[in-house]
């Protein structure tokens, strides 16, 4: 008999984690090494943030909280759903937890049974899939494609649910393609869903705050007030307030999935980090003008990299609503050999002979659901992102 579990083989590890540990091996080894692999604002927490991060400490908030919240951060999620959200929870319908991950986790763990179903529309963040099958669950991928800019159409949503299918997993603005969906667009799926009752809802809001020019964010229980019952609405403080290591994500949701999740996570991690906590209080109540400050910054960097990958030959990049990310194809790459000496098959070897010839990490987008693209992050200084667009227009004009 062996040591690990059979649920083991059916995930694999993090592509877009090992591409960043490859990208760190080659700079431990002296390369010249950009990532853009990682989904991580390249900002400082904000130094109001630090500040009640240091005077909790001080205060010696230091022990165990509730496991899925202190009363404080649970209060200042509800004033963030209904300040901008319009969606009202009580604080027994909050969950916090390690990272937004870990509430995704604790909801999939909490509800599937095995033969249950779980639509994903892809391309999509890579952890949504595997997450779903520890769980027992089996993932029913729908396919989009750059020609509608990777929005799922209402059609397809319809086409993917079966008596079986237990939630839906929707993230707007996207990661990877940064696509969002507007509010017409979005109430067309909710169309779909009002007439599907046992399908519930997760809605993946991390990169609420990242969206650009005229595009304006909308979540689906704001949209359609009758899936407010079974939809959990999930944000964290990762991405707009640069706090991708406190580990701080949340939810709002129905009391008794709530619940459920908490018994979850009281038998997992227990509570998440005490101080990370009183950090969050802060940021979701303390001054928000800096949010768009930084969306601008990215929209700038976005413009400039759409242009710089839309001269490479073969490379094609629509313009992103939102998040920090593009999603260009490389069909027009595959079948070539780069000067190296590699043979470009697939969007896997592009990003490989990329990393390796030019010291640009990028992720392929296999690993996504959705080839032959690759995923880029732009939360990235301008001196590397300008140098990254040169070595990797150069890559591409030296295909052959």
């Amino acid at each position: 008999m062996g040591l690990l579990s059979d649920t083991l083989s059916r995930v694999k590890s993090s592509p877009t984690v090992a591409v960043t540990q490859r990208a760190r091996e080659l700079a431990a080894e002296g390369r010249d090494i950009i990532g853009l692999g990682a989904g991580e604002p390249d900002f400082d927490t904000p130094e109001n943030v630090k500040r009640a991060a240091i005077a909790a400490i001080e205060r010696g908030e230091t022990k165990y909280t509730a496991p899925d919240g202190i009363p404080e951060l649970k209060a200042a999620i509800c004033d963030k759903f209904r300040r901008e959200n319009g969606l009202d929870y009580t604080p027994a319908q909050i969950s916090v937890s390690t990272g937004g991950k870990q509430v995704l986790y604790n909801a999939l763990m909490a509800t599937l049974n095995p033969g249950d179903e779980v639509v994903i529309p892809a391309p999509y963040w890579v952890s949504y899939p595997d997450m779903v099958r520890l769980a027992g669950g089996t993932p029913v991928i729908v396919e989009t494609s750059i020609d509608t800019r990777f929005r799922m159409t209402p059609e397809a949503l319809e086409a993917a649910i079966t008596p079986r299918t237990k939630w839906l997993i929707f993230n707007s603005p996207s990661n990877p393609t940064g696509a969002g969906y507007t509010r017409d667009q979005l109430s067309a799926l909710t169309e779909v869903l009002l007439r599907h009752p046992h399908v519930w809802v997760m809605s993946d809001d991390m990169y609420e705050h990242l969206a650009y020019d005229d595009f304006v964010f909308s979540t689906p229980a704001e949209v359609e007030p009758a899936l407010h019952g079974r939809t959990l609405t999930v944000n964290g403080v990762s991405k707009a307030y640069a706090m991708t290591g406190w580990r701080i994500g949340y939810a709002g949701g129905p009391e008794e999935l709530i619940a459920a999740m908490r018994k979850i996570q009281s038998q997992s991690t227990t509570n998440p980090c005490s101080i990370s906590q009183w950090a969050a209080v802060e940021a979701l109540s303390g001054p928000q003008d800096f949010l768009a400050e930084r969306a601008e910054v990215f929209r700038t960097r976005r413009d400039r990299v759409v242009e710089a990958l839309n001269a490479c030959p073969g490379v094609s990049c629509p313009v992103p609503e939102g998040a920090f990310y593009v999603y260009p194809s490389v069909a027009g790459c595959l079948g070539k050999t780069s000067a190296g000496g590699a043979r470009i098959d697939d969007d896997e070897t592009f990003a490989a002979a990329l990393l390796e010839e030019t010291g640009v990490a990028v992720v392929f987008g296999a690993a996504f659901g959705l080839s032959p693209h690759i995923r880029i992050s732009y939360a990235a200084s301008d001196a590397m992102l300008t140098e990254a667009m040169a070595r990797l227009r150069a890559f591409c004009d030296g295909l052959t």
